[in-house]
């Protein structure tokens, strides 16, 4: 793989990265905490298990998204 490849590789894997990090801390701490009053028993659901929920299934995602890239470019296994 030459180096404008990698770097495009690399580059969409850090987007992945901060868009399910955004997400996870959207909700982790943005509906666990911020807005946990206004969301009622959502808000407490959030603060306690749910951002935990939702980080499970944003490694899932990441494994998919990675698989994915790793095909278009010709690295997988």
């Amino acid at each position: 793989m030459n180096q404008n490849k990698r770097n495009e590789y690399w580059r969409k894997n850090i987007r992945y990265v901060l868009i399910l990090l955004a997400i996870w801390f959207t909700v982790s701490y943005g509906f666990g905490i911020l807005l946990a009053d206004k969301l009622g028993k959502v808000g407490f659901w959030f603060a306690q298990q749910g951002s935990i929920y939702v980080f499970v299934i944003l490694i899932f995602v990441y494994v998919y998204l990675m698989n994915r890239l790793d095909k278009a470019y010709d690295v997988d296994e």
